[in-house]
């Protein structure tokens, strides 16, 4: 029996080996592994979402700054003191003096003699404008001519009329003209053979000068700066001896407005002039015009002083 039992498992085991050599590959068990088949992803993983910070919901609502009014401290914020007590000290420790009109120009002389300076040498002023207007609008720059209270040019301006006919001719060279002309004087200016400060002319001709607008540029005829009109008089008496001034980098206003060598009640009432003239050109209902003002002599240091009440006086004196 046990003979037929060990016969049977041979054949068993060699039909076996027979089938799998002829069916399909071996398998060792250890030395190969099954192929395996990964799934392959064909879309893109998905974005963690960032929270935005500025959403609209959310938006913080940006803080007014707060004006200090260091006043009534007992010390300027982030100064040593209001005033220095000694002649020398550190200038930014301490807030930027601003000087009375007066006695800004009193110092002006006293630094002359200290420097030993020129007694005649001229006096400026730098005057910087608040141009804004309502709804983002802003005021054009200008230029303006004015007679001061007190001259300090030696010689008169060169002034050129354009005129129309001989009468008006003859008016003009009564009045203190330099040269009187019409159309024949276009071409001397471009060729630069004649030349004025001011160039004045009636209404009439003006059409007649378009060719001079590049040449003349600035100094072209124009009505708003009262260098167009009928009244040739009235106008060479503006420009023989009127003072210029303009708007620069559209809020600055850089003049000169005396010699140091003039009284100081003169210096004075030639700024008083100026300030005035500057602030007409400003809407009366759109507050103050001047935010920043500094008077300095040609070797002096510049000296800030109060415009404000520069322009009270005037105001004060009709009242009284």
């Amino acid at each position: 029996m046990a003979t037929c039992t060990r016969t049977v498992w041979k054949v068993l085991a060699g039909c076996q080996r027979q089938l799998l050599s002829v069916g399909s590959p071996a398998y060792t068990g250890v030395s190969q592994t099954a192929s395996r088949k990964l799934p392959v992803r064909t879309f893109a993983a998905v974005k963690a979402q960032k929270i935005d910070k500025k959403e609209d919901s959310e938006k913080e609502v940006k803080k007014e700054k707060k004006v200090i009014d260091d006043k009534d401290r007992h010390k300027p914020f982030g100064r040593t003191a209001w005033a220095p007590v000694d002649d020398v000290y550190i200038r930014r420790y301490y807030p930027r003096t601003i000087y009375d009109a007066t006695d800004a120009i009193d110092m002006l002389k006293k630094f002359q003699q200290l420097d030993f300076t020129p007694h005649n040498q001229p006096v400026y002023i730098d005057l910087k404008l608040d141009m804004k207007l309502e709804k983002k609008r802003k005021v054009d720059p200008f230029v303006s001519t004015l007679h001061l209270p007190h001259p300090f040019k030696t010689e008169m301006n060169k002034v050129l009329v354009f005129v129309e006919n001989a009468e008006q001719a003859q008016v003009a060279q009564e009045n203190g003209a330099v040269y009187v002309g019409g159309v024949e004087l276009i071409q001397p200016i471009l060729d630069d053979e004649i030349s004025a400060d001011f160039y004045v002319a009636v209404p009439n001709i003006l059409s007649k000068l378009v060719s001079l607008k590049n040449k003349l540029r600035k100094k072209f005829p124009k009505s708003n700066r009262g260098s167009v009109g009928i009244n040739i008089p009235k106008m060479l008496e503006l420009f023989k001896m009127g003072h210029e001034y303009m708007v620069e980098s559209n809020c600055y206003v850089r003049t000169q407005i005396a010699t140091l060598d003039m009284p100081k009640e003169h210096i004075y009432s030639n700024l008083q002039s100026i300030l005035i003239d500057v602030c007409s050109h400003r809407p009366a209902n759109m507050g103050p015009f001047i935010e920043r003002a500094i008077i300095a002599s040609h070797t002096s240091e510049a000296l800030w002083f109060k415009s404000e009440d520069v322009l009270v006086k005037p105001a004060e004196e009709k009242n009284d």
